[in-house]
């Protein structure tokens, strides 16, 4: 962990537009990332080694968590995004226990683009779970009325998405700096523990939270509940 400032600092310049620590170590996280899954697939074995069975272990641990969530036609849909995301938040979280890294979520740029995919993808499954006219037309129940409240909603849960994983990632960093500086380096163990816990917590809280919104957009609405063809259905 760098210590000597907890703002992003810009890397190279390129023109007016300046390349920070933060682009860089979510591009590094992207790529290794892709090589592992390169390399898991290339080393797919009916009979796992090592690796194949960690990834296979990490998969049904997330495939269970959104089977309690999801209905089960969803859950193959939903994988691959809150998986993705899932894994992304819990190593960017702990690249800040890297010497001379910070953790990208701690960079409010960083936690607002991820709040901001988390927005469209709930919308994407949403539409394509329900139909575009069924998505939009849970916003004007039970009454057209609250449809400016859905909508300020919306952009308030976001906002809040980003700004609550940055705030944790902030302050987990600045507490550890001011510990270190006044402890010196008595206390390292306890200080990374206390890193990987808040991690894993912070990676675990997202993921739920986009997994609940994504699971609130597939929900049926009340008219759909009650129409003639759910009715056939049931």
């Amino acid at each position: 962990m760098n210590h000597s400032e907890l703002g992003a600092e810009i890397v190279w310049q390129i023109g007016p537009f300046g390349i920070t620590s933060t682009v860089v170590t979510t591009w590094g996280i992207m790529l290794v990332f892709t090589l592992l899954a390169l390399l898991g697939h290339l080393t797919l074995r009916a009979a796992p080694g090592r690796l194949q069975t960690a990834i296979e272990a990490v998969l049904i641990a997330i495939e269970g968590a959104l089977t309690e969530v999801l209905p089960p036609t969803a859950v193959r849909q939903v994988l691959p995004f809150v998986g993705t995301l899932w894994l992304f938040v819990l190593a960017a979280n702990l690249t800040g226990l890297i010497p001379g890294l910070h953790a990208p979520t701690r960079d409010l740029s960083a936690t607002a683009a991820l709040a901001v995919l988390v927005f469209l993808a709930s919308h994407w499954y949403g539409i394509r779970g329900r139909g575009l006219k069924n998505h939009l037309r849970h916003y004007t129940e039970p009454s057209v009325i609250l449809l400016p409240f859905h909508i300020i909603s919306e952009i308030t849960r976001t906002l809040a998405l980003a700004i609550r994983l940055f705030g944790n990632m902030m302050s987990l960093e600045m507490a550890a700096l001011l510990v270190l500086l006044i402890a010196g380096f008595l206390v390292p163990v306890p200080l990374l523990m206390l890193h990987v816990i808040e991690a894993v917590v912070q990676a675990y809280i997202f993921g739920m939270l986009a997994l609940i919104y994504i699971a609130g957009a597939l929900e049926p609405g009340e008219s759909e509940t009650n129409s003639p063809s759910s009715e056939e259905k049931s």
